[in-house]
């Protein structure tokens, strides 16, 4: 296991791992940034050999999707063909679209990553640090989930040309402009299209990474900010030993140290809103296209699933994972959205349960902080699609709800 961990580090050395703010960022992100260099997508990299390398993978990608496009529109004589190519053909397109906004909008999410980098980002007491790791923690895992529910649904894909009952069959609905019928260019092209078929999909599982990194990112930041302000006091008083709190906040100097702190907390408030507010406008679009390719997906693989389990195991397998694979994506992204809300309507309740009541508040400036912080954490912070469709678990149950009853159309269409 070592040797292997050795070898991955190694092979997906990233300048993007050398060029990082700090520890912070490395904990969110090198796991995302090593598969982006290992699939030819690092925008950190700039060497010509791994530009060479990218140059051929998104050219042979691109080349994927033509040949996909090109069967679906003078290939397919059935709803059932249909359906398979607007399953794959509309996860890639959204794929790209968000990969494109990302690249348009690169310095916002360079700025969001580096954002845990801000010296008002106080993470000087081990319960801070154990929310820091405990958010790396679970953004990990989940990253890790994903990989594997991907890759999981991959394998059919690739096993079920090989034990049906047509010969030359490929895994994926396409049209080549060459004749592959013979054992040898039938293996040769097998292989190829799966290798470029490999990248395409941890392309589009690189694009859904790298989405759950930022969203965990921005949580993480609004759950230690909840404990600085409800910790407020206790922070400030380190430096004032065996003193009652009722005696300490008449102390001048004190007094100060509390309202630079406070200051500081109110600034780097600002600072998180401002960043979700950035990943909220670069996320609009995409999202968008995001939330009707999820229902297109969703009523084509159950369609698929359902008129494939009863003569084929292996295809009704097939489409079973990856509806898995793209329920769960979508999942996590309505759940971090929604997660995003309730941590920054916290900050209001912590900046509550600040001990306010000790007597800070006759201070100058104090009051209208801690109001300005409860009033702003009110409003609720919501990540929308389009602007139209909020980003949250109940937007996630009304999607598969009106896609099963698209499905259920669709499979009355076909029986008539």
């Amino acid at each position: 296991m070592l040797a292997l961990n050795s070898f991955w580090r190694k092979l997906t050395h990233t300048k993007a791992l050398e060029t990082s703010s700090g520890r912070l960022e490395i904990e969110f992100f090198e796991t995302i940034y090593r598969v982006t260099y290992l699939t030819g997508f690092s925008s950190a990299d700039d060497a010509f050999p791994y530009l060479v390398y990218s140059s051929a993978v998104k050219l042979l990608i691109i080349l994927l999707f033509c040949a996909e496009f090109w069967y679906a529109l003078t290939a397919t004589s059935s709803i059932d063909e249909i359906a398979a190519s607007i399953n794959t053909i509309t996860i890639q397109l959204i794929s790209v679209y968000r990969y494109g906004k990302m690249i348009i909008h690169k310095d916002v999410y360079r700025k969001l990553a580096r954002s845990m980098q801000s010296p008002h980002f106080d993470i000087s007491t081990v319960q801070r640090r154990n929310l820091v790791n405990y958010w790396a923690q679970k953004n990990e895992n989940y990253l890790k989930l994903l990989l594997f529910l991907g890759n999981c649904s991959l394998v059919p894909w690739f096993l079920y040309p090989l034990i049906d009952e047509l010969d030359y069959n490929m895994f994926i609905a396409i049209r080549l402009p060459f004749n592959y019928d013979s054992p040898m260019a039938y293996a040769l092209t097998y292989l190829g299209l799966v290798m470029v078929f490999m990248y395409m999909s941890h392309f589009v599982m690189g694009n859904d990474l790298l989405m759950q990194a930022h969203l965990l990112h921005l949580v993480c930041q609004f759950t230690v900010l909840s404990d600085c302000f409800e910790n407020i006091l206790k922070d400030c008083a380190l430096d004032f030993k065996d003193q009652d709190w009722n005696v300490l906040v008449t102390n001048d100097r004190f007094r100060e140290v509390y309202k630079k702190r406070l200051g500081d907390m109110v600034y780097q408030h600002q600072n998180i809103l401002d960043h979700v507010m950035d990943l909220r406008r670069t996320l609009s679009g995409p999202m968008l296209g995001q939330l009707a390719g999820s229902g297109l997906l969703i009523c084509f693989l159950g369609f698929q699933a359902t008129t494939t389990g009863a003569d084929d195991v292996t295809k009704c397998l097939m489409s079973l994972l990856f509806l898995s694979y793209n329920l769960f994506e979508f999942y996590i992204i309505c759940r971090w959205c929604e997660e995003i809300t309730v941590q920054s309507q916290r900050v209001g309740e912590a900046a509550y349960c600040s001990n306010w009541e000790f007597g800070l508040t006759d201070l100058k400036g104090v009051k209208s902080s801690l109001v300005l912080v409860i009033a702003r954490a009110n409003k609720p912070l919501i990540l929308t699609a389009g602007g139209m469709y909020n980003l949250s678990l109940l937007s996630y149950t009304t999607l598969v709800k009106t896609s099963y009853s698209a499905l259920t159309v669709l499979l009355r269409f076909r029986q008539n």
